[in-house]
């Protein structure tokens, strides 16, 4: 089906969902009836006269999710398979294999088996490349192949996969996963506690309170509550957890919208367990949604000090509608506001560049926290104190996403011998060696300089441009791709980080990373020294 049709079949459509989401639905009913109309008769007449056979369903498909990607990335069409993944996300268990599997086109790649579970008794292993499910080739299956893995408690699946080269098969017996919200929680020394709060889902505040319990029990007497990585969930449980260190009757969350029945304060319901042990909250760029609802507030409330690097910035609220046929919209429905007033949403959705891309603020409002301190909003939460280690830049991102960093661990895993997590050191040599596998795989980093030199040069104006101009471009281009070796020196602090997460990983699994942090994290033993020191700690709240 080529582009021009799709669009035109596109452009009723915005009008209808567009303007059925919009608050004046009684205003508008003569308006939305018409375009229902409009766009009934022309999809009719589309699949009964169209010259070549047409299918209904990936048409409409395709019609609402370009109609929803002019909005904002969190609006989205949920199928049954969705609404029942966005249930077990919230719910926090499910009946599967127990490990995260990323999926590409010709392949399934298990990214982490949980300890215990299913996949991990069956012996398979991060870095493993799913080829076959059953009798179905991976490659051969036009939708997301994961869902194969999927299936009752009890039930097998026989997989075959590569490992470093080899072809196996193995029979994974499906089974209860469960998702925690705290996987780890531990002392980092005599008197300070470490929670890790890694999702929003129903278990959150419950898990959240046992650990702060628990550790208070053991003698903590100040806390790290971890939210880096976290990437959101439901809005009351973020409410819940802000509530164990706030009283009862207060504001964290105002929200905003068109619709009046969305304009909403929430306040918190219960009684704190603790409004007076000093607590550093830990959130880098991957903290968004509810983690930075918890972390703006405790930081608005002067009630934590705020340590990392600046949070994702996403202060937008979405719910899901029901449709027919068991099918959802998840909608953006409103704006969040922290107490002291501030949206710390930093996308424009609805504004966008040359390349249909959301602007960025880069305009910030200043307010003050209950102290007096300034804050400002447009652009997540920015720390209180910031931790260089936990800053992302953009080289050290390609890395994660290209796979570099994980492929290493892997090749790490099968070719040394780790015995304790408090033995494992990566070392210089370590780090060379990696250097050398980089520059030996297929790995290619555009920068924003050159992306904008080659723009230049493709562009070119002849009138100005001469044989010698464009020499020296094409030079600074090698001279930018020879510095890129450096590069990966300038940022080998933040790099080396990422691969000691990932290899320690492969040994010792989620715990064993958590407990090689409590030593070895900088951010850790930065905010254990600043709850150390007492008057330092209050005087950045005043």
């Amino acid at each position: 089906m080529s582009s021009t049709l799709k669009k035109r079949i596109l452009i009723p459509v915005i009008a209808v969902l567009f303007l059925a989401m919009g608050s004046s639905f009684k205003s508008d009913f003569f308006e939305i009836a018409k375009q229902i109309e409009i766009f009934t008769t022309l999809f009719k007449e589309l699949n009964m006269n169209y010259v070549d056979e047409t299918n209904p369903a990936e048409l409409m498909d395709t019609a609402i999710k370009n109609m929803l990607d002019d909005l904002d990335p969190y609006t989205k069409f949920l199928n049954e398979q969705d609404v029942e993944e966005y249930r077990i996300n919230n719910a926090g268990e499910y009946s599967g294999i127990g490990a995260t599997v990323r999926s590409f086109k010709d392949k399934l790649l298990i990214i982490e088996p949980y300890k215990d579970y299913p996949a991990d008794k069956a012996g398979l292993r991060a870095g493993d490349e799913i080829i076959q499910i059953g009798d179905i080739k991976v490659s051969d299956f036009d939708d997301n192949a994961s869902e194969l893995l999927k299936g009752a408690n009890n039930t097998s699946v026989a997989v075959t996969f590569k490992r470093q080269g080899e072809t196996k098969t193995a029979t994974i017996t499906r089974g209860a996963v469960e998702v925690d919200a705290v996987p780890f929680y531990n002392m980092v020394d005599d008197k300070t506690g470490y929670i890790v709060l890694a999702k929003f889902n129903e278990k959150a505040s419950g898990q959240t309170k046992e650990a702060l319990l628990d550790l208070k029990g053991k003698g903590a007497e100040q806390l790290i509550l971890d939210l880096r990585g976290n990437p959101g969930g439901l809005l009351s449980e973020a409410i819940n957890v802000t509530n164990l260190f706030v009283p009862k009757g207060e504001l964290i969350v105002t929200t905003k919208s068109k619709v009046k029945k969305f304009n909403r304060e929430y306040k918190t319901k219960n009684k704190a367990v603790d409004t007076e042990i000093p607590l550093v909250v830990l959130v880098n760029g991957s903290s968004a949604s509810a983690s930075e609802i918890v972390s703006g507030s405790l930081q608005d409330l002067d009630r934590a000090v705020v340590m990392g690097a600046r949070s994702f910035g996403k202060g937008l609220v979405q719910r899901p509608m029901k449709l027919t046929y068991g099918t959802q919209l998840k909608v953006t429905i409103s704006r969040y506001f922290t107490p002291s007033g501030r949206c710390i949403q930093s996308l424009d959705y609805w504004n966008r560049d040359a390349n249909n891309k959301a602007v960025r603020n880069t305009t910030f409002n200043d307010f003050k926290t209950r102290n007096g301190r300034p804050v400002q909003d447009g652009g997540g939460v920015l720390p209180d104190i910031e931790i260089a280690a936990v800053k992302a830049n953009p080289l050290t991102a390609a890395l994660m996403n290209n796979n570099v960093i994980f492929d290493f661990a892997t090749d790490y895993y099968y070719n040394n011998t780790v015995a304790d997590v408090k033995a494992f050191k990566f070392t210089p040599a370590n780090f060379q060696q990696f250097k050398t596998f980089v520059s030996d795989s297929d790995f290619s980093f555009e920068t924003k300089t050159e992306k904008v030199l080659k723009e230049v040069m493709t562009n070119r104006e002849e009138v100005i441009f001469n044989e010698a101009i464009e020499t020296d471009f094409k030079n600074l281009l090698a001279d930018i791709e020879d510095s890129k070796a450096t590069a990966l020196e300038t940022h080998q602090k933040e790099i080396q980080s990422k691969l000691e997460d990932e290899i320690v990983k492969r040994y010792f699994y989620r715990e064993g990373l958590y407990n090689y942090y409590l030593t070895n994290d900088d951010a850790i033993l930065a905010a254990t020294e600043l709850l150390g020191n007492t008057s330092k700690y209050t005087g950045i709240l005043q």
